[in-house]
């Protein structure tokens, strides 16, 4: 079956097993949903895992961390290695193109907290790429497979692999390097199956998905397109991966990952949206500081705010506010009730010493190195 098409198709019943709800494992890493939230950069804050993990991820992923920074211990890339108790199991993921450099990063990685060490073999960006790591390694097998030996080795956790399906379109790589990753000691690999070329165009071809499941022993996570319950379902039935992975779908919608995760496609009123905007406000705030967290917040005021539940006009106006202050108060008067909720769901958070701060650095800290 082209699993591209398949949810296309009416009739197609997939069957029960695609119960977004089971457990499944990591090696020794349970994870409770079928739904892992995707690393990504300028997104992935501590705010947006945990929200994620509020609303069904069973997996959160943290963005992708320089090994370059951490072995440098660069402020601002440390700052990323921040964990909070309700955010387990957590991934942290690292991306760099030395094997003893990365096996270093992943013990720091492992000692801030990290369930899962997972590794980027597949960012197309020239920034990434052009330093030989990211989906570059996916043109030199034998070099990654030597960083994860090198990683798996380093730490006791398990380690997983993220990748795409080649750089170049039509490219197979994945399919040969999958197996080769898996014998030198990943225990989880996630596939892309856009070519690094494609960057987010066309479609992602999950018939290579399907493939790469049957060339391998440990689970396989299914990224790209998974914007629906219904796709999640077939994509599962279709390929026999372990799991989903949501991205850009999630970006300020954790609704989107439940519905993802139950089929639960109610939309929530404008004081709840509200709320969790409020929330993730204050969170990020917390993170990153004042001055920073009000540039890194105003691409989430229209992820929020889209989909039809405030006009245009006033998300515009947000953005256009100096402080985050004044963001929630238009946001109070706009959705009186949101009050409410917001100060509900800050009294739900663990105790704040619960965290772990690695070094116990400034939580202001933020930025990649």
């Amino acid at each position: 079956m082209n699993v591209n098409s398949a949810w296309q198709l009416p009739g197609y019943d997939a069957p029960m097993a695609s119960n977004l709800r089971e457990s499944w494992w990591i090696r020794d890493v349970e994870i409770t949903t079928r739904v892992v939230l995707a690393p990504m950069a300028g997104v992935s804050v501590q705010a947006f895992r945990r929200q994620g993990r509020r609303y069904g991820a069973g997996l959160v992923c943290s963005e992708m961390v320089s090994c370059a920074g951490i072995e440098h211990r660069n402020e601002k890339t440390l700052g990323y290695l921040r964990v909070a108790t309700d955010e387990h199991p957590l991934a942290i993921q690292i991306f760099g193109s030395e094997p003893a450099v990365m096996a270093d990063a992943a013990r720091m990685v492992e000692a801030a907290g990290a369930d899962i060490v997972d590794m980027n073999f597949g960012c197309p960006v020239r920034k990434v790429t052009k330093t030989g790591a990211g989906a570059n390694l996916l043109e030199d097998a034998e070099l990654a497979c030597r960083i994860t030996d090198a990683v798996a080795r380093a730490v006791s956790v398990p380690v997983s692999v993220k990748m795409r399906r080649g750089v170049e379109n039509g490219s197979r790589a994945c399919l040969a390097l999958g197996p080769r990753l898996v014998d030198a000691g990943a225990a989880a690999l996630t596939l892309h199956p856009r070519s690094a070329k494609q960057m987010y165009t066309g479609y992602a071809d999950h018939s290579l998905t399907a493939e790469l499941v049957e060339l391998v022993d440990v689970p396989v996570i299914a990224s790209g397109d998974i914007t629906s319950h219904a796709k999640a379902v077939v994509v599962l039935s279709a390929t026999g991966a372990a799991a989903v992975m949501v991205g850009r779908g999630a970006q300020g919608n954790p609704w989107a990952v439940r519905e993802i995760t139950d089929g639960d496609g109610a939309q929530p009123a404008r004081e709840e949206v509200a709320a969790e905007l409020i929330h993730f406000i204050h969170e990020t705030v917390r993170e990153l500081g004042e001055h920073r967290a009000s540039g890194f917040l105003k691409k989430f005021y229209s992820w929020y705010l889209g989909h039809g539940r405030f006009p245009k006009p006033f998300k515009q106006e947000l953005v256009q506010l100096d402080s985050t202050g004044e963001v929630v108060t238009r946001l109070l008067a706009a959705a009186p009730g949101a009050g409410e909720r917001a100060a509900q769901l800050e009294a739900e958070l663990p105790a704040r010493n619960d965290e772990i701060l690695l070094d116990q650095l400034p939580i202001s800290v933020y930025g990649g190195g």
